[in-house]
């Protein structure tokens, strides 16, 4: 059997409702067929396909990693938070995570999105691994519009919140300026020695099913699929890539895929 090269780390499903299909079984399936030793199920804000994910992931002989997509609350602006992506390294890390989803939905809402509070993850994080959420996250804007040193404020911020558990993100799916922040984000890391991975962002199965999704995202948005001035969030990238697509797309920077193998190691529920 060939040596494993990459894991996903990112995947929204059906139970993220407004912006994915994908299937657990057969990403489950998906994921043993082409070797993969783990695989993370990271819905939006929720936990609902954790059950059925941690079952189908076992039948087929994949770790699976429990994570959530949240939603962190801008001090600043309130109706601009950004995202940041949480993974259960152990069963105290899963049960913190479902504490602060609880917490976000019940106490902290805003435009139907739950909001974690960066005090909150301060309070306590242990068992959690983040990952800073690269187009979404709190680092993009900055690092796009050459506020370098506000990334580095941000950035060490998470670091000292996880210690030795904050990965900066980065990506190749297809998005405006994905390019530049990929670059931008690697000597960031570099800089302030923090750890770097890739992941993909997994919203459908297949690449022919980026219609049906944009068609899912359309009706939750109240919007029509014809209609060219809608925003595009998403990009038919975005499907289940098999571990040599991943490798070929990060041919020139392979340790960022050994980076994803290397959480999935340290995340044992």
């Amino acid at each position: 059997m060939a040596r494993p090269r990459f894991v996903h780390l990112r995947m929204h499903s059906e139970y993220s409702v407004s912006d994915g299909i994908v299937r657990i079984d057969e990403a489950a399936e998906r994921a043993a067929a082409d070797g993969m030793p783990a695989l993370a199920l990271t819905d939006s804000a929720n936990l609902f396909g954790m059950v059925k994910f941690y079952g189908a992931a076992r039948a087929t002989g994949v770790k699976p990693i429990i994570g959530a997509d949240c939603w962190v609350e801008n001090e600043a602006e309130r109706d601009k938070p950004s995202r940041l992506l949480l993974l259960g390294a152990s069963r105290a890390g899963y049960r913190r995570l479902c504490e602060l989803l609880s917490r976000a939905w019940l106490t902290n809402q805003q435009r139907g999105r739950a909001l974690i509070a960066r005090a909150w993850l301060e309070e306590r994080s242990e068992g959690l691994i983040a990952l800073s959420g690269f187009v979404a996250g709190e680092l993009a804007a900055p690092l796009l519009s050459d506020h370098g040193e506000a990334a580095e404020r941000i950035a060490r911020r998470w670091g000292e919140v996880f210690r030795g558990r904050y990965y900066i993100e980065v990506q190749r799916a297809g998005h405006a300026n994905g390019e530049a922040l990929l670059a931008r984000s690697i000597a960031l890391a570099s800089r302030l020695g923090l750890p770097a991975v890739a992941t993909h962002p997994v919203q459908f199965l297949d690449a022919a099913d980026f219609n049906a999704h944009e068609a899912r995202v359309c009706i939750a948005q109240g919007a029509l699929l014809g209609d060219q001035r809608r925003p595009r969030a998403f990009t038919p990238e975005q499907y289940f890539k098999s571990q040599e697509e991943m490798a070929r797309l990060f041919a020139d920077a392979p340790q960022l895929l050994e980076n994803s193998l290397e959480i999935g190691r340290r995340c044992n529920l």
